[in-house]
């Protein structure tokens, strides 16, 4: 499997996306699926792995009423190959397509997607405003609120967890853990 260059993903990503909110966004997406990637034994793929997280949401912010519907046309433009274009879009799973999440890499991507951004809202809430001292207990609290971090789909959450065979709270940790690992990485 051919894939294209993270620097190549990053010039395709910034033809796309200019707002710091949602290249963060990709960046922490990105780190966490590289994290993923060496955690499951997948450490050969983690470039891989990096690039269809950074890519994840090509199409978001221009075309967010075509969102994974729009990205195979930007990432074949791009030199995408099919198998990559797949993974990325698998992540709309039963959202806006029907590409389900096979490969534990597409699971993983559909589950921690949304989970990312009610972690990093839970860490904002905090005096430290970082994830290095956040807890999944704190996590859990924010969690089981509907109104806090309100776009970020409980529902597909625990449908990747399902997805992974694993139980939510396992996803959380994982992810924390994930994320303190990146977080450095993303003012620098």
């Amino acid at each position: 499997m051919g894939t294209i260059s993270r620097e190549q993903a990053w010039e395709l990503l910034t033809k796309y996306n200019k707002e710091p909110f949602h290249l963060r966004h990709a960046q922490t997406v990105e780190g966490v699926m590289r994290w993923f990637a060496q955690d499951l034994g997948y450490g050969d793929e983690a470039d891989r792995w990096a690039v269809v997280g950074l890519l994840h949401d090509i199409d978001f912010e221009l075309y967010p009423t075509e969102h994974c519907l729009k990205a195979p046309e930007l990432l074949r433009e791009g030199g995408a190959d099919e198998d990559l274009i797949k993974s990325v879009v698998s992540h709309g799973y039963q959202l806006t397509v029907d590409v389900k999440p096979e490969h534990e890499m597409e699971k993983v991507l559909y589950a921690v997607d949304e989970l990312t951004g009610l972690i990093w809202a839970s860490a904002l809430m905090r005096p430290s405003k970082s994830v290095s001292d956040l807890e999944l207990k704190s996590v859990k609290k924010k969690y089981k609120t509907a109104t806090f971090a309100a776009g970020c789909s409980r529902e597909v959450i625990e449908r990747g967890a399902t997805m992974l065979g694993w139980e939510l709270d396992q996803l959380i940790e994982k992810t924390i853990l994930a994320m303190r690992a990146v977080e450095p990485t993303l003012n620098a």
